[in-house]
């Protein structure tokens, strides 16, 4: 089975890990690792780092939350550009 296959199956039944790798989330948002690395470096993504080697963590919540402040912020956006346009 395809891996995203696999991946859109679990997340769909909600059987995702409770933390992600930046590999994971860059999977998700659709975006290339060093974009997910800097969504995290310049807070807007929220993560923690672990282990020996520092490796950061994404909490599933923490990514669900990002997704939200997404498209409020694209409501936001649209909103203003009509009253403009007004």
């Amino acid at each position: 089975m395809d891996k995203r296959i696999k991946w859109s199956l679990k997340w769909q039944n909600r059987s995702m890990p409770r933390f992600l790798t930046l590999a994971d989330v860059a999977e998700q948002l659709q975006i290339n690792s060093p974009a997910a690395y800097a969504l995290v470096r310049s807070g807007e993504l929220k993560a923690i780092q672990v282990g020996g080697r520092g490796q950061w963590r994404v909490e599933e919540k923490m990514l669900e939350q990002y997704i939200e402040e997404r498209y409020a912020e694209a409501s936001r956006i649209i909103q203003e550009s009509r009253s403009k346009s007004v």
